[in-house]
Formats: structure tokens, C-alpha cells, sequence
């Protein structure tokens, strides 16, 4: 049977301060784990074999940081020692040893998440693998690059997290993405049996908020379509994009970027959209038309003037081209003498209001990205009879 003992090596002077190690028995052979805790002599309780804070010490708080990290690391040692004893297989104390270290070494949550992402990048879950690296940094500057093992994510560390983000005044949606991320990835751990479940997110705000609608009305969208600004060509191309997920229906900046030459076939758009897989088709008009021939044709297999370069990676182009056209936008907001920070999201909202206002039934399109979860509204559109869809929308058009 093995045994494990907390042991404590006094320093060479008073004031200076000792270290703690583990000392692994099994079948009379002994194996030591060091470690970097550090107390004091008078920190330590020889009766306990245990540091124990000293009353109203400035060091107290640092001391039971200790207690709870050396209580962590002996359950650990023991599980660890149990399922050897109890799988029947013949086993030695480098087996303990080597195990408990192979654990603190990976089942820390920076560790995990970085597992996590490589695998989603090798899988081709580039989107995902994004969202989990932008949760991790962020995680990151909050611990000052500091790991921690998955046992000593706790709910008030995940409170501390949150308060931190609220100071950097980041508004409840983004807290509440960064949250589900990282309690996705702990759960994941659990999954995988590489920590308990202990709900460390039980006291913190993963919902979404509902958020202002941001749609502009038919006579705005009327009077970006209008505007001569030939002389700043960045701005026009920006205004072009959006005019272009407008007349598409509110289609996304990604999925524009991503339709091929193939997709336009006989007067018709055809597409999966690349966050929920729906197929969605859209008749093609001459708005859309006149929109393409002004640029030169795309030398790729893609269809719009956005991911035109064959050289370089793809989803850097769609990126970097995607942070361009924003930032013209807001150019393009203060020519027209808008007060909104205009981006392409922004069409999405406008179509399905100008939907709505034009008196298209909630059947066929929800009300401006207005309810409470977009889920709803994919359900409403998965069900679309496209020829009513598209006559809505030749309906909008013939407005402008």
C-alpha cells in the first residue's frame, strides 16, 4: 500500500523560509516531490506535518493559499494511488510519481484550453478556435500569465474575473462571451475526468442581453445608396458591401465573402451559411448586378470583390478586408451625417426591419434580430417559402 506524507525542509536561517515536499511510499521505496510552496519555521505545525497561519500575520492569507493548494495536490496523490491499487496492475512509486507530475505539468486550465484549441484548429474549427483563444488571453492578463490547475478554479477566482472585466468596462454581453467559454472548456475537464465538478460560474452572468436594435430606416439606406463619394473609392467599396447585405437579404459579412462563382446560377444565390449549415436561396437582382460589375472580376473562385487575392491565407484576407470595410464605414456614417458606429451588422438588422415595416408577416421574418435568442430566428427562416422571401425582398428593393 502507498502512502503519502507532507514534508517540510527547515531553512538554513531564521528568517529565511523553508520548503515543502511530498514524500511517496510504496513497498518501502521512497520517492520525494518537490514543490515551490515556501513558509516560514514558525509557519509550520509539526504535530499537523501542516503550514498553519499565524494569528493577525500579514502572510495569513498567503499561508491558507498554501493549505489549500497542499490539500489539492495530496487528493490528487491519493486518487491517483487508489486507482493503482485498485486496477489490480502491478505498480511501483515512480508510477505515483510520474502520474502526479504528468498532472500538474498538463491539468492546468491554461494547459487544457491551449489542448483544446490545437485540436480545434486540426479539426478546421478555426471560428471556435478563435473564440476560445480570445477567452484564454483575456484569462491570462486577469492571472498576469499565471496558470492554475484545474482543481483551484473556484467561484470567487471566476467572480475576481468577472469584477476585473467589468473594470476594463467591457459591456454584460462580452463578460457573459468570455464566461461561457471558459465554463464550456471546464466542463469539457470534467467530461474528461480531469477535475470534479465544483460549478464555479453558479455566481457569475453567462446570459445574453438583449441589444439595441441596430437597424436604419429605408429612407437612411435610401440616402447611403444616393451619395456620390466616388472621390474616396475605400468608402464607396464600404458602402457597396453593406448596400450589397442589404439587397442579399441581411446576408452575413462571412457568408458574402465565401460565395463562389458556382453559387450564382440561373438567376439565383444558393448557400449554406457557415454559422448553422441552412441552405438558403435568393433570387439574384439587378441592384446586386450593377454592384458586381462595378469592380473588376474576381481572379479567385469566389464571386465577390473580397476575397480576391490567391497568394495569401484566405481567412486573413476575409478578416482584414471585413476590419477595412468597418472602419470605412464609420468614415461613410460621418459623410452621411449619421450618429450610429455603422458596420456591416448593421444591414442584417436594417433588412429585417424594413421586412417588418413593409407589413411581411413574423412567419417569414423576425422582427429586426429582435428576439431574444437568433436560434428563434433561424427557426422562423429555416421554413421560408423562398419565392415569398424573395418577393419581400424585391418589395424593399423597389422602395429604394
Amino acid at each position: 500500500m502507498a502512502y503519502i506524507k507532507v514534508k517540510f525542509r527547515p531553512p538554513s536561517s531564521a528568517n529565511s523560509f523553508g520548503s515543502v515536499y511530498y514524500q511517496v511510499v510504496h513497498e518501502r521505496h521512497v520517492r520525494r516531490i518537490n514543490t515551490a510552496y515556501k513558509v516560514l519555521s514558525s509557519e509550520w505545525d509539526k504535530d499537523l506535518s501542516f503550514p498553519s497561519p499565524i494569528k493577525n500575520s500579514p502572510r495569513a492569507a498567503a499561508v491558507l493559499s498554501i493549505q489549500e493548494s497542499i490539500a489539492r495536490d495530496t487528493r490528487r496523490l491519493a486518487k491517483i494511488t487508489q486507482y493503482y491499487e485498485k486496477s489490480g496492475y502491478t505498480f511501483g512509486v515512480d508510477d505515483i510519481v510520474c502520474d502526479f507530475e504528468r498532472y500538474s505539468r498538463e491539468c492546468t486550465l491554461f494547459s487544457f484550453m491551449e489542448m483544446l484549441i490545437a485540436s480545434f484548429r486540426q479539426n478546421h474549427k478555426i471560428r471556435i478556435s478563435e473564440t476560445y483563444s480570445a477567452a484564454l488571453n483575456s484569462f491570462k492578463r486577469f492571472r498576469a500569465y499565471e496558470d492554475i490547475a484545474l482543481d483551484a478554479v473556484r467561484s470567487d477566482i471566476i467572480e475576481a474575473y468577472q469584477a476585473y472585466l467589468q473594470a476594463c468596462g467591457l459591456v454584460p454581453n462580452t463578460v457573459s462571451f468570455y464566461m461561457r467559454i471558459l465554463r464550456a472548456a471546464y466542463n469539457r475537464a470534467v467530461k474528461r475526468e480531469l477535475t470534479e465538478q465544483r460549478n464555479p460560474f453558479r455566481h457569475v452572468y453567462t446570459g445574453v442581453d438583449k441589444t439595441i436594435k441596430r437597424a436604419l430606416p429605408l429612407k437612411t439606406i435610401k440616402k447611403l445608396k444616393a451619395l456620390d463619394i466616388s472621390l474616396v473609392p475605400q468608402v464607396e467599396y464600404a458602402r457597396d458591401m453593406f448596400l450589397l447585405s442589404f439587397y442579399l437579404r441581411g446576408m452575413s459579412f462571412v457568408d458574402m465573402a465565401y460565395l463562389k462563382k458556382e453559387d450564382l446560377r440561373h438567376g439565383y444565390i444558393t448557400y449554406r451559411r457557415r454559422k448553422t449549415g441552412q441552405s438558403l436561396i435568393i433570387a439574384w437582382t439587378e441592384e446586386m448586378q450593377l454592384i458586381l460589375d462595378k469592380y473588376p472580376r474576381n481572379p479567385t473562385q469566389y464571386l465577390l470583390p473580397i476575397i480576391n487575392k490567391t497568394e495569401i491565407n484566405e481567412r486573413y484576407c476575409y478578416r482584414n478586408t471585413g476590419y477595412n470595410i468597418n472602419r470605412n464605414l464609420k468614415k461613410l456614417a460621418e459623410i452621411a451625417g449619421l450618429d450610429v458606429p455603422l458596420t456591416m451588422y448593421y444591414a442584417r438588422h436594417s433588412w429585417a426591419s424594413a421586412a417588418k415595416s413593409k407589413g411581411v408577416p413574423i412567419s417569414v421574418i423576425s422582427e429586426g434580430m429582435g428576439h431574444d435568442s437568433e436560434a428563434t430566428t433561424r427557426i422562423y427562416l429555416s421554413s421560408l417559402d423562398t419565392s415569398l422571401v424573395d418577393k419581400a425582398n424585391q418589395l424593399i428593393l423597389s422602395s429604394l
